[in-house]
């Protein structure tokens, strides 16, 4: 491992804000936005890496597995705020997509030290949640080279679970224990080091496609629409509402009699609506076609 930080591209000094501290409110603005421009443009060179990614996880998780992040500091902290949207947004349970960042929920808020240089932490943070060969473990780092991450890569290699990573540098050390490695190269940071910026924004944004194609691929979304949405409060209750209504072109007073009789299930009552078929029917035909209502509609039709 290399062990002088100042040599990774994440640590180098960004000539175009050499003088940030002189400039006024606005230019540093468009400094930093201008910066930000970048960023999609490296995550779009590394597409193809994320399709096999997104692909391996995919085949996991349909039989069974978990996708799992982990991660330290900002990169944890990514990974767990990902993977925690994902039961509200998609109706999975929070076994399916999991975060753990070293140094445990403390480390949320707070630094904690010694976390991220332990690698006893990140194998029993691990084998805590029973990790198996069965799940996929993203290890996140933009620096691609935290002990805890690669610790947490080496032991899921041990027990033959499916790895991927994703860090901000050429040539990472986390991508030698990936089977998936994505590097997301964005050059120096507006504020040298600040890597919870454009390196964090990459992080995000591939995560962003690594959870969503999953879900897509899962039959979570139907056009795109969120039909898997647990209404669970009045707001998410009103989006349910709202998202039958697209689906079916029907009014708002419909769609809410749909989902009470369909026990405030949206896949259901879209169901329901264009098949006539009662909830527990409804029910049925969607788990024939692995919950995926587009699926379950081309099927029904060619009777």
């Amino acid at each position: 491992m290399n062990k002088d930080l100042n040599l990774l591209m994440t640590e180098q000094q960004n000539a175009n804000t050499l003088h940030i501290d002189e400039m006024t409110t606005d230019d540093i603005l468009k400094v930093i936005n201008q910066e930000d421009q970048k960023v999609a443009l490296a995550v779009e060179k590394e597409l193809a890496a994320i399709s096999r990614a997104v692909d391996a996880i995919y085949e996991k998780v349909s039989c069974g597995g978990r996708l799992i992040y982990i991660g330290a500091g900002t990169s944890g902290r990514l990974g767990v705020l990902d993977a925690s949207e994902c039961p509200p947004t998609y109706g999975v349970s929070p076994h399916l997509v999991q975060g753990i960042i070293a140094g445990g929920k403390t480390a949320l808020q707070n630094a904690v030290e010694g976390a991220e240089d332990s690698e006893e932490l990140a194998i029993n943070d691990l084998k805590f949640i029973e990790l198996n060969e069965h799940d996929v473990v993203c290890g996140l780092a933009a620096s691609g080279r935290t002990p805890y991450v690669i610790a947490g890569l080496q032991y899921a290699q041990s027990i033959n679970a499916t790895t991927l990573s994703i860090c901000c540098v050429d040539n990472g050390v986390i991508s030698q224990y990936a089977d998936f490695p994505i590097e997301v190269k964005v050059g120096p940071e507006v504020i040298t080091g600040s890597t919870r910026m454009k390196a964090g924004t990459a992080q995000k944004m591939v995560l962003n496609m690594l959870s969503t194609t999953l879900m897509i691929k899962l039959g979570k979304v139907y056009g795109n629409l969120m039909v898997d949405v647990q209404p669970t409060n009045a707001k998410l209750k009103e989006r349910a509402i709202g998202i039958v209504q697209r689906c079916t072109g029907v009014s708002k007073v419909e769609a809410q009699r749909l989902l009470e009789s369909n026990h405030y299930d949206v896949k259901c009552a879209v169901l329901s609506q264009k098949t006539d078929l009662d909830y527990q029917k409804s029910h049925d035909l969607l788990l024939k076609y692995q919950n995926n209502i587009a699926k379950a509609l081309k099927q029904y039709f060619k009777k």
